[in-house]
């Protein structure tokens, strides 16, 4: 067996153009590389692949960096390319998001590994509040041999590799609510990544650098983080995307919490047009449990104390259609329950109304790309008590353009069956991409 040395290198903002809230340095890692290989040729190839990989990287780089200088008639030309209105403001750089996208649907292939077998590997959830994690685990496995699309059956070809392990699954089926025990759920968990390692040497080259899991359930950063490895280095797609509990923005990819509870769209926000400013009469609406340290104090100041025009309730009463409310309202409240993420805010966006988020270190899906101020309104906790009449001063006009920003940006927050281009399976996809651009693997020489 012979062992030789790699590098990976974090890439100080190769990709700025999307990572302008992330400030982290260049860093240097020497990995021991544990490949299993047969012969030098096999090692001799096993490099050259590597190495064509990191070309077609750098080549996509060079690209994207370009287009991040081009000029406004660029971006508005490719604004309207995406349909989206040239007045818009959402994306931080519209030409090179359309870039990196562009060079992710040419290039950016994902090896999902075969090992494992459901209910716990290859499937997950698609009717709850954790349907992103079932639906993008199916989705991606769906794409067959030689069909358009991220996948490979080659692991050789690939620039990133999937474990499709659902941890919601996980949950529902080792854990024991008596015990209040997360161990099970780690050992199992970490069982599987030592199956992966041992089986295939992709993981050991990098130790796991340029791997990804996807998890919709709260529990999955804590059961990550029984695996240091995957912790410390891997890609996590999380829905609890909590900087205070080692959410890393430059590593890891925020993802939106989607609750379906049919599978399906709701089909009152699936009708168009929805309706207008105008036709809203409610200014704010919330309702849901007491969950978490925020509610309550949303519930202190403001539940059933003004329903004709600010309603807010713990529980929605029997008869009442929560959809309706959301169509009705100018602002939907979306205050953190017991973690940091709610399916409240894509509810919002599909029905045309601006997401105000309470939440405190929430890192927002596709924050790299997309301007959420140009389509929301973060508060403060301590605002809660004030945000009526905070709401209640905004301009008409106000209102208008951060609707305008809603309608724009709500295809990234649907799930298509098949996917879409642009679409919350491909946002998803692309925020991995982007995380994978900035990783760059460095041979030793021969």
């Amino acid at each position: 067996m012979m062992h030789k040395k790699c590098s990976f290198f974090i890439l100080n903002l190769t990709i700025c153009v999307f990572l302008y809230t992330i400030g982290f340095t260049v860093e240097a890692i020497k990995l021991n590389s544990l490949r299993h290989l047969s012969s030098s040729n096999d090692e001799q190839n096993g490099d050259h692949r590597l190495e064509q990989i990191e070309r077609d990287l750098a080549t996509a780089r060079y690209l994207i960096k370009k287009a991040a200088m081009s000029t406004e008639n660029n971006s508005m030309l490719i604004l309207n390319e995406m349909g989206v209105s040239s007045t818009t403001r959402i994306y931080r750089n519209p030409v090179s998001f359309f870039e990196s996208y562009r060079q992710m649907e040419k290039r950016f292939k994902v090896y999902v590994y075969e090992e494992g077998e459901p209910p716990l590997v290859h499937r997950g959830p698609c009717k709850n509040i954790y349907t992103i994690e079932g639906r993008f685990i199916e989705q991606l496995e769906m794409l067959q041999p030689h069909a358009p699309g991220a996948r490979t059956w080659d692991p050789h070809r690939a620039h990133a590799y999937f474990l499709p392990f659902s941890v919601a699954d996980l949950v529902k089926y080792s854990y024991d609510k008596s015990s209040h025990d997360f161990t099970p759920l780690i050992d199992t968990f970490g069982d599987y990544v030592q199956v992966v390692m041992r089986k295939h040497p992709f993981w050991n080259r990098t130790a796991g650098a340029d791997h990804f899991m996807l998890a919709a359930h709260d529990w999955g950063p804590y059961v990550s983080k029984g695996i240091p490895e995957l912790y410390s280095n891997s890609i996590r797609a999380l829905c609890n995307a909590n900087t205070s509990e080692g959410f890393v923005p430059s590593k890891d990819v925020p993802i939106p919490r989607i609750n379906l509870y049919d599978g399906s769209m709701p089909a009152q926000l699936t009708v168009s047009p929805l309706p207008s400013l105008k036709n809203r009469t409610f200014l704010a609406f919330f309702a849901g449990g007491r969950h978490g340290p925020i509610r309550p104090i949303l519930f202190e100041h403001w539940k059933d104390r003004d329903l004709e025009y600010f309603p807010v309730y713990e529980y929605l009463p029997e008869g009442l259609d929560y959809y309706s409310f959301l169509l009705r309202s100018r602002f939907c409240l979306c205050p953190s329950g017991f973690e940091v993420s709610s399916p409240r805010i894509a509810e919002a966006i599909w029905a045309e109304c601006v997401p105000v988020i309470i939440s405190e270190g929430y890192v927002l899906p596709f924050s790299d790309v997309l301007q959420w101020n140009e389509f929301s309104i973060s508060v403060s906790v301590a605002d809660i008590p004030n945000l009526r009449d905070m709401l209640a001063a905004l301009p008409e006009e106000e209102i208008e353009r951060l609707r305008e920003g809603v309608k724009a940006v709500k295809k990234h927050f649907v799930l298509n069956q098949p996917p879409k281009r642009f679409d919350v399976f491909n946002m998803i996809l692309h925020s991995v991409w982007l995380r994978r651009l900035n990783l760059r693997l460095r041979l030793p020489s021969m």
